[in-house]
């Protein structure tokens, strides 16, 4: 290969080549992890895309790739990219109604699915799918009495590609051909957003612009053959498809998969990858679960646990960007590594991490800078699907808690009048697929990406987003409200999972609160107060005396924030049933859906404002094992306390 690659099959060649004996993919299956070289992948993504190709699948034809972390799933992608045919990742729980619709908008005729469950989704929607021709599956537990016309073992896809390329003594050597011809300017994969404010729409993302993004963020991190991450968020998720197999390609790193959704925890302390991602929910599950933990310990353990976070709070970030510390600190500091900071690292899977991020939407800035002062190198980026993730990253040294870091290499940012971000980047989208529309109304006329978010920057040069421009708004009182920044106060808290704002034209601060069930489950059983389900314990009155006192210490922070402490927050309920993304009340990567939440609670948000105690309401939900239902409950309310603004430090000297 003469000249730099600009799509990841080149990158795959050359990799072979230049990496070929060194492990590309990991993944545990049935308690033993198993690795494939470079040079092995290379053969296994030719296989896969051989048979594809005998099967029909060509240049621009859509293959939907649905399912979790699992090795075949990413050699779907690059043997698909190969062939110039665009995959479509889908989130692998999805509704069968969300996936139909993805793959209708997308015009899919192929799909490559993980196991039984989502051949039976797409099975059962087939009437509304009729485009989609052969799925194809990779664990054939449970699918041996199905008919096989249109259905096939990935196994014997690759066994197909194999024969092909037995047959025809040029097949492999044109395959290779082709992927060397490429100019990079075809669309590498259409990436569904989350649905935040809407129906998802796909994201085109040309190859070369892709290879580029990943290129310059992969040099900003010194992301080399040498580290390794885990896979393990959703396949369809932006963040997944760039950090894990972009920066991947590009650097040659190696990318494991864990043996399944539920043994992340395990994997991650089994491999200690020294790259890590996570969006801001998985910090605070972690946080929850470690605070869990203490709660069960002895009282000198508690004490010694609580003191030596003091300690970090006081040192932790200082010592991690190399500032000046006092030596009683240093050493203060260094006795809590060994006894407390170095064996949670550990326990949590992190001892070898040189860089971690977290992005998808805005992480409480206690939070951040809990796990910094551990001695996690944690950063914040700031990304959208239509820039290929990255807008800004925060370099190693010059990291704060309230911004997200000035623009990454390559990118341009600017904020307009009206106080929006708008961005330019190597990695910009070509379009949503099939509406122009919706791309016309996303880009300017000069070419830039309209991000919706409100932002401005610091003396720095440091983005600070505030929130979304549309939620940001203020108080008939005049203050300013921005509910992001309180509902990440509030979900600081071990107790509190999920934390909903109202405020903007109304005259103060409303909330809804979901529980976390793992963390007040556990403080109910220690203090033997017995409950039979999640409606149960979120209605208790001890829960809403912890609720009321979580709540009174965010109100002590926003009055001491001049710009927030107008906002502080009145009344409060905690919710009948846990936010759900089943339900539309979340997307699938998380996010609250406002809009969707004010119209199904609207009876709660009216009870909030008018000095209601309580309300009945009835609401629709889904089940786990996809019944639907209702769900009857009378909800209390309860006032907040206040506090008064506190006064500027030249004031309250005078």
């Amino acid at each position: 290969m003469t000249r730099e690659p600009v799509t990841f099959p080149q990158y795959l060649l050359l990799n072979a080549k230049r990496f070929a004996a060194r492990p590309a993919m990991r993944f545990k299956d049935y308690g033993i992890w198993q690795s494939w070289t470079w040079s092995e992948q290379r053969d296994e993504i030719r296989d896969l895309a051989l048979g594809l190709k005998a099967m029909g699948l060509g240049e621009g034809d859509r293959i939907a790739i649905v399912g979790s972390n699992r090795p075949r799933l990413y050699w779907a992608f690059c043997a698909a990219q190969s062939l110039k045919a665009i995959p479509v990742p889908v989130y692998a729980d999805s509704v069968a109604e969300e996936m139909a619709h993805v793959l209708n908008n997308a015009g899919v005729r192929f799909a490559l699915v993980e196991d039984q469950e989502q051949v039976d989704k797409l099975q059962s929607m087939a009437a509304d799918i009729p485009q989609l021709s052969e799925i194809i599956f990779d664990e054939p537990r449970g699918l041996r009495d199905y008919g096989r016309d249109h259905l096939h073992d990935f196994a014997a896809v690759q066994e197909r590609g194999r024969q092909a390329a037995s047959a025809d003594a040029s097949a492999v050597s044109d395959w290779e051909a082709r992927i060397r011809a490429s100019d990079g300017s075809e669309i590498s994969t259409i990436l569904y957003t989350s649905g935040t404010t809407g129906r998802s729409k796909g994201v085109m993302l040309t190859a070369a612009a892709s290879v580029k993004a990943a290129e310059d963020t992969a040099s900003f991190d010194h992301l080399s053959e040498t580290d390794e991450v885990l896979a393990y968020l959703p396949l369809a998720w932006v963040g997944d498809h760039y950090l894990n197999y972009a920066q991947g390609y590009v650097v040659g790193l190696c990318m494991s998969c864990p043996e399944s959704p539920d043994t992340v925890a395990q994997n991650l302390r089994e491999i200690g990858p020294s790259f890590y991602f996570a969006p801001p929910r998985v910090f605070e599950g972690l946080l929850t679960s470690v605070m869990i933990r203490m709660e069960d310990a002895s009282g000198w353990k508690k004490r010694l646990f609580h003191h030596y976070l003091g300690v970090a709070k006081a040192h932790g970030e200082k010592i991690l960007e190399g500032r000046p510390v006092l030596l009683s600190g240093r050493i203060s500091y260094w006795i809590g590594d060994k006894l407390i900071y170095g064996p949670l690292r550990n326990v949590l899977g992190f001892s070898r991490i040189r860089t971690a991020y977290t992005a998808g939407e805005a992480i409480g800035p206690d939070l951040f800078s809990f796990f910094r002062s551990l001695g996690i190198n944690l950063k914040q980026l700031y990304g959208q699907t239509e820039a290929f993730l990255y807008v800004t990253c925060q370099k190693d040294g010059d990291v704060h808690p309230d911004t997200v870091g000035p623009a990454a290499p390559d990118v341009e940012i600017r904020i307009t009048d009206s106080g929006e971000v708008q961005f330019r980047s190597p990695g910009m989208f070509a379009g949503y697929y099939g509406d122009e529309q919706k791309t016309r109304e996303t880009l300017t006329e000069d070419g830039w990406v309209m991000t919706g978010d409100a932002g401005i920057f610091d003396a720095r040069g440091h983005l600070k987003i505030i929130d979304r421009a549309k939620d940001v708004g203020r108080l008939t009182t005049g203050a300013l409200y921005a509910p992001k920044y309180i509902e990440n106060k509030l979900k600081f808290f071990p107790n509190i999972k999920e934390a909903v704002a109202f405020g903007d034209g109304r005259d103060f601060v409303g909330v809804f609160l979901n529980i976390d069930l793992t963390a007040v489950g556990n403080w109910a059983e220690r203090n033997n107060i017995s409950y039979a389900s999640y409606q149960e314990l979120a209605g208790l009155p001890q829960v809403y005396e912890m609720m009321a006192g979580h709540i009174d210490q965010v109100n002590r922070d926003l009055a001491a924030e001049p710009m927030m402490a107008g906002a502080q927050i009145r009344r409060f309920l905690v919710l009948h049933k846990e936010l759900d993304a089943d339900d539309g009340e979340l997307t699938r990567t998380q996010k609250v859906r406002r809009g969707f939440i004010a119209e199904r609670f609207g009876p709660l948000i009216e009870a909030l404002y008018d000095g209601s105690s309580e309300r009945f309401i009835e609401t629709d939900m889904t089940f786990e094992d996809g019944r639907k239902g209702v769900i009857r409950a009378t909800v209390t309310l309860q006032d907040a306390k206040t506090y008064p603004p506190a006064q500027p430090v030249s004031e309250a000297a005078a």
